[in-house]
């Protein structure tokens, strides 16, 4: 009997370590972040957070409604069900409580996000040009417009664009094939090439740029940026104010957004623009296509006046 129950218990710590390793690493650390929120606010208020219920979590989602976007109660929901789960506890997210509440927040203050503005091809310029207009170091120079090019044209997510290792590069006759390990939509780890071609224009080549800041820095392996997916919002909001547009519209998805967005006034396919994003549904892809086409297809060309 003890035998077995000692097998029990080597299954139950091999199931925890499954959950575990079934989550990226940046994920499972955004869902601990999120339930010490919860643990907190249960904390203040006498109540139980693990195992906790639906009557719980519901007001937790009411506390959180006036100050927070509906995304991000949809998270939190996610988050403190994960957690859960790894506790071996299971939490019915589906409950009345939680779902009607959820719909009477949804009607009272609208799902409408202020996204981060996209970073178009005149907007791109000016912050190139920026960066070798202002004083500072040469180092950061050649970083900055690496990083900021490569992320345009790559269609990066932050954390896919500083995680990039030396050996995740290589550089071909076309221009460079990047290695994507694994990113937000990739948790399996099976990763994805992305492929960025020599631009005409060596100014704004981001091939051009990365090889110069390679052989700037001598980087022969690990991190090519060596900094935080942190950074590089506040480095896009930095240029994005020199360059005299408004910090606060900008950061680190400003890239993605503005490649995805400037592909489709540039008339790729949807097709085409997903397979350098990543993205796995055409929702998001379709929306960067209809904002680039808003004056393009608008009906009021027809009209002259």
């Amino acid at each position: 009997m003890n035998e077995l129950a000692t097998d029990l218990k080597i299954l139950e710590l091999e199931t925890l370590k499954n959950l575990k390793n079934s989550k990226a690493a940046n994920t499972l650390r955004a869902y601990q972040a999120d339930f010490r929120d919860f643990s907190i606010f249960c904390s203040k208020n006498g109540l139980s957070s693990m195992p906790t219920e639906p009557k719980i979590l519901s007001i937790y989602l009411t506390h959180l409604a006036s100050t927070s976007k509906f995304s991000t109660l949809k998270r939190r929901i996610a988050s403190i069900s994960v957690i859960h789960k790894m506790k071996g506890h299971y939490l019915d997210t589906k409950h009345p409580i939680i779902m009607e509440n959820l719909h009477g927040i949804k009607r009272v203050r609208g799902t409408n996000q202020k996204a981060k503005k996209p970073i178009l091809i005149n907007n791109l310029k000016s912050i190139i040009n920026k960066i070798d207009e202002i004083k500072q170091p040469e180092k950061k120079k050649f970083r900055d417009k690496a990083l900021i090019l490569v992320g345009f044209s790559g269609g990066f997510r932050r954390s896919e664009l500083v995680n990039i290792d030396y050996e995740d590069l290589e550089f071909v006759s076309e221009g460079v094939k990047i290695f994507i390990k694994r990113s937000k939509t990739d948790q399996s780890g099976e990763g994805m090439i992305k492929a960025i071609p020599y631009f005409d224009n060596k100014l704004f080549c981001p091939v051009t740029k990365l090889e110069d800041w390679i052989n700037f820095s001598e980087i022969k392996s690990g991190k090519v940026f060596e900094i935080s997916d942190k950074s590089v919002a506040l480095i896009i909001k930095k240029y994005a104010s020199l360059s005299g547009l408004d910090p606060i519209k900008y950061g680190g998805h400003s890239l993605r957004s503005g490649f995805a967005t400037s592909a489709a006034e540039f008339g790729a396919e949807e097709r085409n623009i997903m397979a350098m994003t990543g993205h796995k549904t055409t929702q998001m892809v379709r929306r960067y296509i209809q904002e680039a086409n808003l004056f393009k297809n608008n009906a009021l060309n027809k009209i002259k006046i």
